[in-house]
């Protein structure tokens, strides 16, 4: 279902979208009827195609009633059928939110933009998704657009000058993954015969939150602070720490059950042959 709300933006970069479960077809057709759902559902309910692209979950046994199922992901694969990203996790209960893909992907999309200027730079804030559910796996975006003639220094720098540092509060309730900072550019500095990896102009930073579980449904707040010390030509400005948020909400996931003459039958495994 939060495929389909984004099936359109999806559209709108030219790539259309399709899901493969190990389900029937008749239940997928039931889900899709009820759900509202009218982009392709394909079934593999012998999981033929799950495990050809070595994807089938392992952390499920025979026997088990979610047996068969891949690991979640996305592919996206391009007009010559190549796979050019993809998008997996190694829990069933994790999963990249198609919003997410779009954003990191395409750099299009994102919610709850929250815009700030300082004498340096305008910092733009956002988030992949507004409504999330417990095991989302959501980008936050910091978008920079530094003021003409200053520039900022990237991590790793040397030398006694402050980098940009994007940190994360702790939370019981979301995970901070690591940061994603773009290549920097080498800025010559003759006069004191230096050179930096410093960043001007605009630059988008990017970084994963995955929502826990279990977590109350609601508003979730996320924070973090942004530090940079900016610089131009002639001087170095002192550091400055900008505060971050981003709300999201949280709703409950869908357990709705299909009806029960669709719903799939456990298999038991096979007795071991005795030897």
């Amino acid at each position: 279902m939060e495929l389909e709300q984004q099936r359109e933006a999806y559209g709108r970069q030219g790539v259309a979208v399709a899901a493969l479960s190990y389900d029937s077809a008749a239940l997928l057709k039931d889900f899709a009827a009820r759900k509202g759902v009218h982009y392709p559902l394909l079934a593999d309910p012998e999981s033929k195609v799950i495990r050809a692209f070595g994807i089938l979950n392992t952390n499920f046994k025979p026997g088990e009633m979610p047996y068969g199922v891949p690991f979640p992901g996305m592919y996206v694969i391009d007009e010559h059928g190549i796979v050019r990203a993809k998008y997996f996790e190694d829990d069933h209960v994790e999963r990249y939110t198609a919003a997410s893909v779009l954003v990191r992907q395409f750099g299009a999309g994102g919610a709850e933009k929250t815009e700030v200027e300082t004498r340096h730079l305008r910092l733009t804030s956002a988030a992949s998704d507004r409504a999330v559910w417990p095991g989302s796996r959501v980008t936050l975006t910091l978008d920079l657009e530094l003021k003409p003639g200053m520039h900022v220094y990237a991590p790793g720098v040397k030398g006694g000058y402050i980098p940009i540092e994007w940190k994360m509060a702790e939370s019981k309730t979301w995970l901070a993954l690591a940061a994603a900072y773009p290549e920097p550019h080498a800025l010559e500095m003759r006069v004191i015969n230096e050179t930096l990896p410093v960043y001007d102009g605009r630059v988008r930073l990017a970084r994963d939150v995955t929502v826990g579980q279990p977590v109350p449904q609601g508003k979730l707040a996320v924070t973090g602070t942004f530090r940079y010390q900016a610089c131009d030509d002639h001087q170095c400005f002192p550091p400055q720490t900008v505060p971050l948020e981003w709300t999201l909400e949280v709703q409950a996931l869908d357990g709705q059950r299909a009806p029960a003459d669709l719903q799939r039958r456990v298999t038991p495994p096979a007795p071991a042959s005795p030897r």
